[in-house]
């Protein structure tokens, strides 16, 4: 099996059934693999070869899955790229992953006609808009007939995709994931979430990201199920989507969860169609799930907690564990291995101990592509190091607590973020929060807390300090409190500390 023929096949097994809802435009799975075979025909008919790699820089739209399904079914390797990147940043993916071919949408026109010039190596443009002087419009693509199946034989160890990491620090990497490790992904997830040809699928987390395209859109194509999509995410339009296309299956960043549990009419909304709402890519405080929970009048949570790197893949928290591991990031999965080492690579077992969580399985990436530095850094004897701090408890469930370079060394003490996050998200006036190590002149570094109140609500310093005195050591306490009225997130939903570190950096000297 590989990615092209999952929908090759849903198109023969259940040809009207509908596969992919965007807006009013309603395909089923025959339409759908007709539109990917265009693309597909197209793409070869410009010279793209197999093992060739053709980029995507696409919202969430129809036009996404059809591009995505069309390029590996030519046996080209797919690049989507965050469409929130800057254009000198999209530019430098384009050229480092060789692209011979882009397919964009509408709003990136200008950028990409800015930037065409100078990428030599790209020979061949589609928009998802009107046409473009050197660019093939797709509804010209649909439109031409040429609906045929590729024919391109495909091998489960082929190439399938390169994930581009969020580049937090440094320039981006990309994950060269295969078929075989996206044919485990599907399967591993398929049992681990019970997603089933019935399902209803919301698309809303953004697709170009490793968690919703290859957790839930490619082993929904898997099962034969309905891909809902939604371009942008509007608390109110998802739970209104929710309740009228009777969503059974929906991902989302924690963020998100905390924006929809603040639309005034909530209660109003009937969203008993879901099965199970899976949140991961960020970490989530213990206080908070539990909030998400009675909010939600429901249990039927998944915690997802994996890296790119993985395919993605790690540990995962399941509805029965939610509330008595509140704020855990889970324990093993089928068809993966974790555990937590220390520098020297030594298992870690003693519970409460401090390691780095490394993981192993035949979800795991082949490398990052023309990077064989950081390939051999992040892949150890098998293991892909994460680069997450964590500690396991008696029963195997992993709580990650920092990450390595976010870790704070305060009068020679570590300090890891995530529990005086924990602490912090239990205060009343506290929306967001976040912590932070900035540079101190007597102590190496400081705490500082980063904190979106609620609205309405006030916060000291010395009322923080008063909270959080009976929860922590003296010298976890946060000596400097910033309140902001966002916080710096990645599309992921991830906040971006080194931001807040470089923005307060000089606020204890």
């Amino acid at each position: 099996m590989n990615l092209g023929e999952l929908v090759a096949r849903n198109a023969r097994t259940v040809p009207n059934k509908e596969g992919v809802i965007y807006g009013q435009a309603r395909y089923t799975w025959r339409e759908v693999n007709e539109r990917c075979n265009a693309v597909a025909n197209s793409l070869i008919a410009a010279g793209v070869k197999k093992g060739d790699k053709v980029a995507m820089w696409m919202s969430n739209t129809d036009n996404f899955v059809f591009a995505f399904y069309g390029i590996v079914k030519t046996g080209a390797v797919v690049v989507p790229l965050n469409f929130r990147l800057a254009a000198p940043e999209a530019e430098w993916i384009f050229d480092h992953c060789d692209a011979v071919a882009m397919l964009f949408d509408a709003e990136f026109s200008q950028a990409v006609q800015e930037m065409a010039p100078r990428l030599s190596k790209i020979k061949t443009y589609y928009s998802g808009g009107e046409r473009l002087e050197g660019c093939t419009p797709l509804a010209e693509v649909y439109a031409s007939g040429k609906t045929s199946d590729p024919g391109v034989s495909i091998d489960e160890w082929d190439e399938s995709e390169i994930i581009y990491t969020s580049g937090t620090t440094g320039r981006p990497k990309g994950a060269v994931l295969t078929h075989h490790n996206q044919m485990v992904v599907v399967t591993t997830v398929c049992s681990l979430v019970q997603i089933m040809p019935s399902d209803r699928i919301f698309h809303v987390a953004p697709l170009f990201h490793s968690a919703e395209l290859n957790l839930y859109l490619n082993p929904g194509t898997y099962m034969g199920a309905t891909h809902v999509i939604m371009k942008e995410f509007s608390p109110q339009a998802v739970l209104e989507t929710i309740q009228n296309e009777r969503i059974t299956q929906f991902f989302g960043a924690p963020v998100m969860y905390l924006f929809m549990m603040k639309v005034p009419n909530f209660d109003d909304y009937d969203l008993s169609s879901v099965r199970y709402f899976g949140y991961g890519a960020a970490p989530m405080a213990a206080e908070q799930v539990k909030r998400m929970i009675a909010k939600f009048k429901t249990e039927s949570f998944f915690c997802l907690c994996g890296l790119t790197e993985g395919g993605p893949g790690g540990v995962a928290l399941r509805p029965e564990d939610q509330i008595r591991k509140a704020g855990a990031g889970g324990t093993y999965i089928v068809n993966m291995e974790t555990k937590l080492v220390d520098d020297k690579d030594n298992d870690v077992t003693e519970p409460g101990v401090v390691g780095e969580l490394v993981i192993k399985g035949e979800t795991t990436m082949k490398a990052y592509y023309k990077n064989p530095e950081a390939t051999a850094e992040t892949i150890r004897d098998g293991w892909v190091h994460t680069g997450d701090l964590g500690t396991m408890d008696a029963e195997g469930y992993i709580t990650l607590v920092d990450r390595k370079k976010d870790m704070i060394i305060t009068g020679g003490e570590n300090v890891y973020s995530k529990e005086i996050e924990e602490a912090l998200a239990g205060h009343p006036a506290v929306s967001q929060g976040v912590v932070i190590g900035v540079p101190h002149p007597e102590w190496g570094e400081t705490v500082m807390a980063v904190v979106v109140p609620n609205t309405d609500m006030s916060l000291t310093l010395e009322e923080l300090k008063e909270f959080l005195v009976p929860k922590l050591a003296d010298y976890k306490i946060p000596r400097i409190l910033q309140l902001v009225d966002a916080l710096p997130m990645n599309v992921s939903g991830k906040v971006l500390k080194f931001k807040l570190r470089d923005e307060f950096k000089d606020t204890a000297a």
